[in-house]
């Protein structure tokens, strides 16, 4: 499911980051009496309806200001509305609508995105105050009264932001194209790749860091099928992020990763494998996405019998949390290993959408446990009753057992690796769940 994105804008000190942190259940942005606490774009992840969806928090706008980070805010605000699919104009019931309310709504008026206007401060329960009636002036529809600080009137903001979002489910689309994401750090290769496949200079290459900055799509349909192939900005460490652009275009490799069925992770065989190339596969695996690690600039490395064998030991030392991942050596340059990518992409694709019998996986759990008793604490035994296999993309078992703090993840992690020698499962990430009998 591609998500939505809902942006709250406003002046300075209306309580976007309270409102924020509140429809995201986190304190993730800085809450602060000081205006102008906010300056980057922060992001997360809501929920609402049993819909998933991404809300933005920005800094407060002054459109007329020349102060330099003033005027920085402003375009990154510019840059948050510019992607939203709803845009929550925040102001103050409490000091009223002023000035810079009615210039910030004529610059939300010329986006010609849906607006919401959010009047925050409505800390009492029941009728507003008459300054609440002034936000009809701005010409934006009715407005919702909302204390971010208590919760008060979240619900009826969502509902009227849910007026104008449209969740494309996953059955309305063709179900034989593969999504495949290209992630990885910057100057990796990936939009080599991506032409290299396409046969035309579909992005642009550059030696510079950071030459892509939009998530790119491109379809694909050749022998091995067909795919959606997206392009993102390489993403690298948060202190090494300048530019205002940069830091919105991960926001869309990171949205690129969760709309996406396999994950390509790019790593520079040139640079060896960083730190950094861990943080990116981690993003993928804990999105629950089948991965697949193309090894690039295969063609440039100085070779012996040895070399391959060597750089997949350190892979299976670095990326050892997700070791199901199959590894190719490719040169998007030269195209070296391109079709081995391909099966690879559809083996991962194919083993994260495996759905297994209830009977298969009981008769492997009755092996496993006569094999290796369930572990024990105290003179109390694990006693697991069944399994079930109960979604896919990824693979996710749920395990009914009488105690699940008997359940040690050692355990869960012996069953897990029979459950992949039984199935197979390369390719993809599998979640365990444990219930207690008696659990809904």
């Amino acid at each position: 499911m591609n998500k939505p994105v809902v942006a709250i804008v406003g002046r300075p000190n209306v309580g976007k980051s309270t409102l924020f942190n509140k429809l995201i259940g986190q304190r993730m942005s800085i809450v602060d009496d000081t205006p102008g606490v906010t300056r980057d774009r922060i992001y997360g992840e809501a929920e609402w309806l049993g819909k998933s969806f991404f809300v933005v928090d920005t800094g407060g706008i002054e459109p007329k200001s020349d102060d330099v980070i003033l005027s920085q805010m402003r375009r990154q605000a510019q840059l948050a509305i510019d992607m939203a699919s709803v845009i929550i104009l925040v102001t103050d019931c409490k000091s009223g609508m002023v000035a810079t309310d009615m210039d910030v709504a004529q610059m939300l008026q010329k986006s010609g995105k849906p607006v919401v206007v959010c009047v925050n401060k409505c800390d009492t329960v029941g009728e507003p105050s008459m300054d609440f009636y002034e936000f009809y002036n701005l010409g934006m529809g009715d407005p919702v009264q909302v204390s971010a600080i208590h919760g008060h009137g979240t619900g009826d903001l969502l509902d009227r932001c849910f007026e104008y979002l449209s969740f494309e489910e996953e059955s309305e689309t063709d179900e034989t194209i593969i999504n495949v994401a290209v992630i990885g750090k910057p100057n990796a290769g990936k939009s080599s790749l991506i032409n290299k496949i396409t046969n035309e200079e579909r992005c642009i290459v550059s030696d510079i860091a950071g030459t892509t900055r939009d998530s790119i799509d491109t379809m694909i349909e050749n022998e091995f099928g067909k795919f959606n192939f997206t392009d993102t900005a390489g993403l690298r460490r948060q202190s090494r992020i300048y530019d205002d652009i940069e830091k919105y275009s991960i926001i869309r490799a990171k949205m690129a990763i969760e709309r996406s069925d396999v994950c390509v992770i790019m790593i520079d065989a040139a640079a060896g494998i960083t730190e950094q190339d861990t943080k990116v596969a981690g993003l993928a695996h804990e999105a629950g996405r089948a991965c697949v690690i193309a090894v690039n600039k295969w063609d440039a490395i100085e070779k012996n019998d040895k070399t391959m064998n060597e750089f997949r030991k350190k892979l299976d030392a670095d990326f050892a949390f997700m070791s199901y991942a199959p590894h190719v050596f490719i040169s998007a340059k030269t195209g070296l290993r391109i079709d081995k990518l391909f099966e690879n992409i559809i083996m991962a694709n194919e083993n994260a959408a495996l759905r297994i019998r209830t009977g298969m996986l009981n008769e492997l759990l009755a092996q496993a446990t006569t094999r290796v008793q369930p572990p024990s604490d105290k003179g109390r035994r694990l006693k697991i009753f069944y399994m079930t296999q109960v979604s896919v993309k990824p693979p996710t078992f749920v395990f009914f057992c009488n105690d699940a703090e008997l359940f040690h993840f050692s355990y869960r992690r012996y069953l897990e690796n029979r459950i992949r020698e039984a199935f197979g499962l390369e390719g993809t990430p599998v979640r365990i769940v444990v219930r207690e009998r008696g659990d809904k």
